[in-house]
């Protein structure tokens, strides 16, 4: 069964269709710019661009990085303020010419995804996967289940939002070594969301994840096991794609 998912980032809309029985694209995905500002009109025309790329006629699972409850946006952390309060599922549809839209958080779906075909398969006990990019998305499962919309990015440290201290994007806008950023910052962060969850697992994921090995090996002092996501950056369009087919859509 395949279905179309998109994943909407700060910096980058892409998606794909999947194979939901391997947990694969079938294609090489499509990725445009996000727009700036980040409007609701702007990104679902992005959003319709990577669809049509395809031709694609089916359903479409679409991340967001904020909360969403049902299909209506609840934060825009990092995408414009005019998101909070409007039913994206709706818009999207419409910008699809009617196709059907599911929507969800996009470290949910990321998480989802990585639950089911990557790092957390057949993990119990309690799991975070933390998206690092813009912002720090989080997914939260206990013994296999989601909490929803948990955006730990959020949580205080040195009185900001962790995500502007520990993100990737804190580390390149203030040109940190690896060792400052990961050794520092995100080991502080890693440390304070294990005192709230006692997790048995860290995934981390994101583009970063592809260089798990610059950083891993200073998160010393962590008690949980940490890994890098196995279906990296494609963990979101898997994911949405996922929801969709939940949401019983699917051919």
């Amino acid at each position: 069964m395949n279905v179309f998912g998109v994943d909407i980032g700060g910096s980058g809309i892409k998606g794909a269709p999947v194979d939901l029985a391997r947990g694969d694209l079938t294609e090489p995905r499509h990725k445009v710019l996000t727009p700036h500002p980040a409007t609701p009109d702007g990104v679902a025309g992005c959003v319709a661009e990577v669809v049509r790329h395809f031709g694609w006629s089916g359903p479409v699972g679409v991340t967001f990085p904020g909360v969403v409850t049902g299909s209506t946006v609840r934060t825009a952390a990092n995408v414009d303020k005019g998101w909070i309060d409007t039913d994206a599922g709706r818009l999207l549809s419409e910008r699809l010419d009617g196709l059907p839209v599911t929507v969800l958080n996009d470290a949910d779906a990321a998480g989802v995804a990585e639950m089911t075909f990557g790092a957390g398969r057949g993990r119990k006990g309690t799991v975070v996967l933390l998206t690092l990019g813009t912002g720090i998305g989080s997914a939260v499962f206990t013994e296999g289940r989601l909490v929803p919309n948990t955006e730990l990015g959020h949580l205080e440290l040195k009185g900001h939002d962790a995500e502007k201290r520990a993100s990737t994007k804190a580390k390149e806008d203030e040109d940190l070594s690896w060792e400052h950023w990961a050794g520092r910052r995100l080991k502080k962060y890693l440390a304070h969301v294990e005192m709230l969850f006692s997790p048995e697992l860290f995934i981390i994921g994101g583009g970063v994840s592809r260089k798990a090995d610059r950083f891993l090996p200073l998160l010393d002092g962590i008690r949980a096991e940490i890994v890098p996501a196995e279906l990296q950056n494609n963990a979101g369009i898997v994911g949405a794609a996922m929801a969709a087919k939940s949401a019983g859509h699917g051919s």
